[in-house]
């Protein structure tokens, strides 16, 4: 079940179970907490888990105009504060990893170890900029559909679309389910994020990256170079995935998850 919390100036819905050293999981775009539905259940044995669905998607409420990753992170820094959590294993995907590099900008006392799924530590280029920006204005004009229309193509390895079809249903769900204001707003919000990859020489946390081997947003080949610019840090590569390898491999995922938390 959903709690809510009033916090900044916004409404956000999270999901809070397990006890244990808590981990804040950072949901991908335009998603909401369910993608960590994997996640979530498994590891609450010996975990605090923690999924916002971030400001704009979900239950959470909508901010017209621009929401910025740093918004996202300030808001994810409140959340932990009202939940009495001083810092937190940050576990994100996708957009989440967006919101979690400026969370270690912002509050990096917060993140007690780091664990980036199927992200990218590089700007956009003017080109990409330009079309996130363009699918805002057509979401705004033509509703959630468009993004589901755009993005699900993306997203899932071939195995997965021929053998788990229910998770492809359930992602397009969620995504039709997302206010059209709340989906703009955080992709205007990604197309202003700052370059990342300066930041990567300079994470003192335990990190492990995680993608998918047949993921076309984040490739392997990126992911690798951003392993090897952290200091320490571990990829692991997830067979038979795509770009939403948690949802797509769960098992194998909260495996590797396990052993890094307790290692």
């Amino acid at each position: 079940m959903l709690k809510i919390v009033t916090l900044n100036d916004a409404t956000l819905a999270y999901y809070d179970a397990g006890q244990g050293p808590p981990m804040l999981f950072l949901h991908g775009f335009p998603l909401d907490h369910t993608m960590w539905r994997g996640q979530l259940d498994a590891l609450a044995d010996k975990f605090r888990v923690i999924a916002p669905d971030l400001r704009g998607f979900g239950r959470s409420s909508v901010t017209p105009g621009t929401v910025t990753m740093a918004q996202h992170a300030a808001d994810c820094s409140a959340l932990l504060f009202a939940l009495g959590i001083g810092n937190a294993a940050v576990c994100a995907l996708s957009m989440g990893g967006y919101v979690a590099w400026q969370l270690l900008r912002q509050r990096r006392w917060r993140v007690e170890r780091l664990i980036l799924c199927d992200t990218r530590a590089v700007a956009d280029t003017p080109e990409g900029a330009a079309g996130r920006h363009k699918m805002a204005d057509q979401v705004l004009r033509e509703g959630s559909r468009v993004a589901a229309m755009l993005m699900l193509p993306k997203l899932f390895a071939e195995r997965t679309a021929r053998d788990q079809p229910a998770v492809i249903d359930q992602t397009r769900e969620t995504m039709l389910a997302n206010q059209p204001e709340g989906i703009a707003a955080s992709q205007r919000g990604m197309a202003e994020r700052e370059d990342a990859r300066p930041l990567l020489a300079t994470i003192n946390k335990p990190t492990l990256l995680i993608v998918g081997q047949e993921d076309q947003i984040s490739t392997v080949e990126e992911m690798t170079g951003m392993a090897a610019a952290i200091p320490g840090a571990e990829l692991f590569v997830v067979p038979g995935a795509g770009h939403m390898a948690p949802l797509e491999a769960p098992a194998a995922v909260n495996a590797k998850i396990r052993a890094f938390m307790t290692s």
